[in-house]
């Protein structure tokens, strides 16, 4: 490889590598053109990644109205067909969209940014023809053209895409199922009044929307009954954590009291059952209180009181009357009561 096949083929690794980090160029503002002869490439040659000296230019084109998903793996599948590949993107005009297809959501413009930010794409063609001409197609040294392989019936005929085909140009790829402009528009207009709410409560006004001025008001009216029904079910929310939180407490608490219940049968029967402390401290102290009140009894026989040596022994007086001879008269008996005192006192 010669110096000047070198210098093109790092022009184009640079061109690529700025695709993924800035939006891919315009084809009508950027001097990225191939300089390099165009050869007429057929499909095995591409495949194999010859020419060294270029990667092979292919084209797909499209209207892109709400860039989604589906659009993203189409671009995806084109850029890949081939080992080095440069993808050119023509993007049509709202003129002719609305002329051969209808209207769009997305203006010209958008759409047309939206595709320079797709990471597949190298370069984006504006107001891209609906059929494609050998003019426009040595224009930008296109190899090969991308779509999926359905007939597309527009401007008269059966398939815009024939006259590619029959070159030999033609590279067919894969729609994905469930997804596509269609669809979304469809899920618009099914959910027509969610989406008008929404954006009346985001601030649009009914002009703007479109509305009616009772459906205005209806519309108001449903997002403050909705309003409505969400502080009810916060209301309800909250009302659970809170029944739940008393719940877990009463639990807790429940749990606690058993263990302390326990804990106090077990305390009151160690203290007051039959065999507990207070059983034998209340006989301890009924038995000494037994003991105050009632005192152990003096013994039968106690010793006699031993006489003092110097004293002589009292006499002895017979006071006790005569059991044979009785007191004549009640002076004689006084008088025996008095000497039996008298002799006591004197015993004394």
């Amino acid at each position: 490889m010669n110096e000047k096949e070198k210098g093109k083929v790092e022009e184009t690794v640079k061109s690529r590598l700025m695709t993924l980090t800035a939006p891919a160029p315009f084809a009508d503002e950027t001097s990225c053109q191939c300089q390099a002869p165009h050869e007429k490439l057929t499909i095995a040659q591409a495949r194999l990644g010859t020419p060294v000296d270029r990667p092979v230019r292919v084209y797909a084109d499209g209207i892109f109205d709400l860039f989604h998903s589906g659009h993203a793996r189409a671009l995806m599948q084109a850029k890949t067909l081939f080992p080095n590949s440069y993808l050119l993107v023509g993007v049509c005009s709202d003129d002719l969209t609305h002329k051969f297809k209808g209207f769009t959501v997305m203006n010209e413009a958008e759409r047309y940014e939206a595709l320079r930010h797709c990471r597949y794409v190298d370069e984006v063609i504006r107001d891209a023809p609906w059929t494609l001409t050998p003019e426009f197609l040595e224009k930008h040294k296109i190899d090969f053209v991308a779509h999926d392989d359905i007939p597309y019936s527009s401007a008269g005929s059966d398939d815009v895409y024939k006259h590619i085909k029959e070159a030999g140009m033609f590279v067919p790829t894969q729609r994905t199922e469930g997804i596509s402009t269609s669809d979304i528009i469809t899920r618009i207009v099914r959910d027509y009044d969610v989406y008008a709410r929404r954006n009346l409560q985001r601030g649009y006004t009914a002009k703007e929307l479109n509305v009616s001025f009772i459906n205005e008001k209806k519309y108001r009216f449903q997002n403050q009954v909705d309003k409505m029904k969400e502080k009810v079910k916060n209301v309800e929310e909250r009302s659970k954590e809170f029944v739940n939180r008393v719940e877990e407490k009463s639990h807790d608490l429940i749990q606690k009291w058993e263990e302390k219940s326990r804990e106090f049968i077990g305390n009151f029967l160690e203290l007051f059952g039959p065999d507990g402390a207070w059983k034998q401290m209340f006989q301890e102290r009924s038995s000494r209180m037994l003991q105050a009140l009632s005192p152990k009894q003096s013994p039968v026989s106690s010793p006699t009181r031993s006489r003092s040596p110097s004293r002589s022994p009292s006499p002895t007086f017979s006071w006790l009357p005569n059991k044979t001879s009785p007191p004549s008269s009640p002076k004689a008996a006084s008088a025996s009561i008095s000497s039996m005192s008298e002799g006591d006192e004197d015993e004394k």
